[in-house]
């Protein structure tokens, strides 16, 4: 018999606790105190009938009974103070409160029998990552609820379908699997897919706990999961703002997934997709040889796709960053790639917000047509609100044009939607340089401070760090940034500095720099 309860499945035939494909670690007496509770559901338990059922009535101490329940609760992820699922009635017992359904079938039949054959003639995955949402589970125990957890998977799978690097399934072929026990390899194989999203929505009065978690359908692995309770107001407003949450947490995990995949397949193997995908973290990185390298990586994309507008559009940004850092042994070499590569990008597709956001921050810096730029970032972020990269270039557009107010805003919303993302350093360099136009010299500190720790080979962050420092008055920590300058940027000079592009508008940075003594 197989019991499910929110994202759980406990088999007693295998004697196995799930959650989706991962396996809980549970110990055999524990697994046992879980099961009784689950069967007798319907009534409380006392004491007695535990120790009967579990320990074939020998003596135990209450000790060792709450041991095993807090375990119990443990493995489902409740606790002795929340008491979500196992219920302590003083003086009377226990009960498990939790909405459970049964399936007796066993395991190799959870498919209907027609999804024997459509295992057989599985589908080809498609050349980019793929993804079903499943219909979320509705664990509130009222039927008329299922319209909310049928909603939170429209909006997720609108949300993901946004990003046009990703083969999303359409949620009618994903609903066919609607209230069935299913096998997420065989949902992979039927809908010709590489990730599976499932979870379940719970309501209760005033709260909604939503639960998602990401499975690769190829080999099984658990990928991501995690839980968001909100408080119950406007239905429609907390679907979106969970669809965004839910979607701004997986959209890294498959990007990181993918470049992991990529960089373990043979070079001889490689496809334009391939090199793209390990190009992307020596972008990140902002090194020197790191810039170099992703440019070879995307140029090899190119040549195998020139159709491939992502490759084109991450050309480009290399060669501009080659200008801006000072990597650049012919800058106006490297300026006429960057151009010409984001201009190839728009004429491949410009209608795709990631080629969009590239094409606006590089022709910020390298061209300086502030209203064609504006227009290019307001639309990227029109195109996909859920985008990281799209909000990043908006920022950095609107810090360039001069209005630094708004380039915060776009920045902030950037740190929302992805906290941890491998691009961060160089929003906060755009936040810090957006401060110190405001004056807001503290601030930029902080936030220089951190583009350092997130990468300290960047040079644009010891700038910061040294004209804040000098507009405060902070001489020897201004002196000890402009160190890192000259570091990271060895041929820095102010003049230099002015002519890569895009500071017309960062007098005070500008400013600063020269309080904190370095060349002009």
């Amino acid at each position: 018999m197989r019991y499910f309860f929110e994202d759980y499945d406990l088999d007693t035939d295998r004697c196995e606790l799930r959650r989706g494909s991962h396996i809980v670690p549970t110990a055999p007496q524990v697994f046992d105190l879980l099961g009784y509770l689950i069967r007798q559901r319907e009534r409380v338990v006392s004491k007695d009938d535990l120790v009967n059922a579990i320990w074939s009535g020998r003596i135990v101490s209450d000790v060792a009974l709450t041991t095993r329940l807090n375990a119990a609760r443990s493995a489902i992820g409740d606790s002795g103070e929340e008491q979500r699922l196992i219920k302590t009635l003083p003086r009377k017992g226990f009960r498990f409160v939790g909405v459970v359904r049964e399936e007796d079938r066993p395991p190799a039949a959870t498919a209907h029998s027609g999804d024997a054959d459509s295992s057989k003639a599985a589908l080809a995955l498609p050349d980019k990552p793929s993804i079903a949402v499943l219909s979320f589970e509705n664990m509130s125990g009222d039927p008329e609820q299922q319209y909310f957890a049928d909603g939170m998977v429209e909006e997720i799978t609108t949300a993901l379908s946004r990003f046009k690097w990703l083969f999303v399934i359409a949620r009618n072929s994903s609903f066919t699997f609607k209230g069935r026990a299913v096998d997420i390899k065989e949902v992979g194989r039927s809908l010709g897919v590489r990730y599976v999203l499932e979870g379940s929505v719970r309501k209760s009065p005033g709260k909604v706990r939503i639960t998602g978690q990401l499975i690769d359908a190829v080999t099984g692995a658990h990928i991501w999961a995690d839980r968001f309770e909100r408080d119950l107001t406007d239905v429609f407003a907390l679907q979106d703002e969970v669809a965004v949450a839910v979607v701004s947490a997986i959209e890294p995990k498959l990007l990181q997934t993918e470049i992991a995949l990529a960089t373990r397949r043979r070079p001889e193997n490689l496809t334009a997709y391939d090199f793209y995908l390990r190009a992307l973290p020596h972008y990140s990185a902002s090194t020197r040889e790191g810039i170099a390298e992703a440019i070879r990586l995307t140029h090899n994309a190119l040549e195998q796709d020139p159709r491939f507008a992502l490759a084109a559009g991450l050309a480009a940004s290399c060669h501009s960053l080659n200008v801006t850092m000072g990597y650049s042994v012919d800058p106006q070499f490297d300026r006429r790639e960057a151009i010409r590569h984001f201009r190839l990008a728009l004429n491949i597709d410009d209608s795709d917000p990631a080629t969009l956001a590239h094409a606006a921050v590089v022709s910020a810096f390298m061209v300086g047509d502030w209203e064609s730029e504006i227009e290019m970032a307001d639309r990227a972020v029109a195109l996909n609100p859920n985008s990281f990269v799209a909000w990043h270039a908006r920022g950095w557009v609107y810090r360039i044009a001069g209005q630094p107010e708004e380039a915060i805003r776009n920045f902030e919303h950037a740190f929302r939607l992805s906290p941890v993302d491998p691009q961060l350093h160089r929003s906060l360099i755009g936040m810090a340089m957006a401060l110190i136009e405001l004056g807001r010299f503290d601030e930029a500190v902080m936030a220089a401070k951190k583009a350092v720790r997130q990468n300290p080979a960047h040079a644009a962050s010891y700038r910061c760090l040294a004209s804040a420092f000098a507009h405060l008055g902070h001489d020897a920590q201004a002196r000890e940034a402009a160190a890192g300058v000259i570091e990271h940027d060895p041929t820095f000079t102010i003049s230099t500095y002015i002519g890569r592009g895009g500071q017309a508008k960062a007098k005070r940075l500008i400013e600063g720099l020269r309080k904190a003594g370095l060349p002009e």
